[in-house]
């Protein structure tokens, strides 16, 4: 694994230097200037579009204009002085001097993720499974992909969401009662997460099928969202996992749980058939009129203010940029929830974003338990896309290693990720040999998406 790695951090620390010196050998200082040019061009467009968000009539439309333009003029000044190349070959060769530094940095694997490697947490068969099957979700997966042939064949007992308001929590419920030993749901994260809860509750084991349309809970947990009826292999050679949980006052979520801005634009009634017209209407209230949301939140003692959106999820997110893993999350057995805050209320706000975590308008928190409150006395939340309104405050928390989850042994999307960010000094020293070996991750947490489970809550 040493060398391994140590090979990877050299290519690392070659990548960064050629990224450096690409632009200089191509311009000598006159670089610097170009690097400038291309934040201006940035900060134009960040601009532009919270012009084009935040306002109506001419100001969106030059908003729009100028979330274009600027760009687009900057790369035409890089073409016409041929900086256009140097570059992106220097952009490249940055992002993968990043990318290969984090994976360089990636210990090997746990116990915990070689004995699920190995088949030797192989869970026992159920004797009596259940599946809620939404035949609309997904744009009909559950038919297209013969679900419901395939899960009874596999043993399964499969009750189907017919038209119309039904308790989803209560036929799970019932389910138990009636002597199921496992629960699952084909459909999507919203009906996951109501099942899901039950499932804790009783301690019985819960077995995600991606049916639905987007499915982040399944992606986070490795399955393959192309072909849900793998998930069901579980039933027979599968590992169990303990997850955590997340609650927004008495309401679990598998996901998150979105404040503020996008919460209030989801409220509106003709959302649902005209999503982007209805965001384009609503926002400039939301976000500069008497409608912004102004809200408040308090993680683990610390507290950030005059908030426009607000997403609270079950684990930390990685960043957009993350090349390994974009926008998912790591690991489903922190015991921590992430906390992203959102905080542009004018046009400076705006421009300083291209700063990143130093500009203050995008704050990045990890805590055990948030609370978020505003001067109203209820709160819009979408809690794993459905929409609930809540009575202010409300106090989200993480119930660590709550749910039992039953997966695949082999899973297509559980590659190890590297570490959260590039430690380059740590880098450096690994390149140059006198990083002997990385600290034991057996004295901490499992780095895959949950534990697995070998008997106590806590394994």
């Amino acid at each position: 694994m040493l060398g391994g790695s140590a090979g990877r951090a050299r290519l690392a620390v070659l990548a960064l230097l050629g990224s450096i010196l690409v632009p200089l050998v191509a311009a000598g200082l006159r670089s610097v200037l170009w690097v400038l040019v291309g934040i201006a061009g940035l900060a134009l467009a960040a601009v532009g579009v919270w012009w084009a968000l935040a306002h109506t009539g001419a100001l969106r439309v030059l908003g729009a204009a100028l979330s274009v333009a600027a760009p687009v003029t900057v790369l035409a000044l890089y073409a016409a002085y041929d900086m256009l190349w140097p570059a992106l070959l220097s952009l490249a060769l940055w992002v993968l001097s990043v990318t290969v530094a984090r994976t360089a940095l990636s210990p090997g694997p746990t116990a915990s993720e070689q004995a699920e490697q190995t088949g030797q947490a192989v869970a026992e068969a159920p004797h009596s499974p259940w599946i809620l099957m939404n035949p609309r979700s997904g744009g009909g997966k559950v038919g297209r992909f013969h679900l419901v042939e395939k899960a009874r064949a596999a043993g399964c007992r499969v009750v189907l969401l017919e038209g119309g308001h039904q308790d989803v929590a209560e036929l799970a419920r019932r389910a138990v009662t009636e002597g199921a030993d496992l629960l699952a749901v084909a459909g999507g994260d919203g009906t996951q997460a109501l099942v899901a809860e039950v499932a804790a509750r009783h301690d019985v084991p819960f077995l995600v099928i991606p049916a639905g349309t987007r499915n982040h809970f399944a992606l986070d947990l490795g399955l393959d969202r192309d072909d849900p009826a793998a998930a069901l292999e579980a039933l027979t050679h599968g590992v169990e996992l303990r997850i955590d949980l997340g609650y927004a006052a008495d309401r679990v979520f598998v996901n998150n749980a979105s404040f503020g801005t996008y919460a209030s634009v989801v409220t509106d009634p003709a959302y649902r058939d005209a999503k982007a017209r209805t965001t384009l209407r609503t926002l400039p209230g939301l976000l500069t009129g008497e409608g912004a949301s102004g809200l408040r939140a308090r993680a683990d003692g610390e507290s950030v203010d005059d908030l426009q959106a607000l997403l609270i999820s079950n684990n930390p997110y990685g960043r957009a940029v993350d090349a390994a893993r974009p926008g998912r999350r790591k690991r489903l057995d922190s015991g921590l929830l992430g906390v992203v805050c959102v905080r542009v209320g004018n046009t400076a706000q705006a421009a300083r974003l291209v700063r990143g975590a130093r500009s203050g308008g995008l704050i990045r928190l990890s805590a055990g338990e948030v609370t978020v409150e505003a001067d109203t006395d209820t709160l819009p939340v979408g809690i794993d896309g459905e929409h609930v309104v809540l009575p202010s405050p409300v106090v989200c928390r993480s119930d660590p290693g709550a749910l039992r989850v039953r997966v695949p042994r082999r899973r297509p999307g559980t590659s190890r990720a590297g570490a959260a960010t590039a430690d380059w000094p740590r880098v450096a020293r690994l390149a140059l040999g006198s990083l002997p070996q990385f600290p034991g991750r057996g004295q901490h947490e499992p780095s895959g998406p949950g534990r697995v489970r070998g008997g106590g809550r806590d394994s």
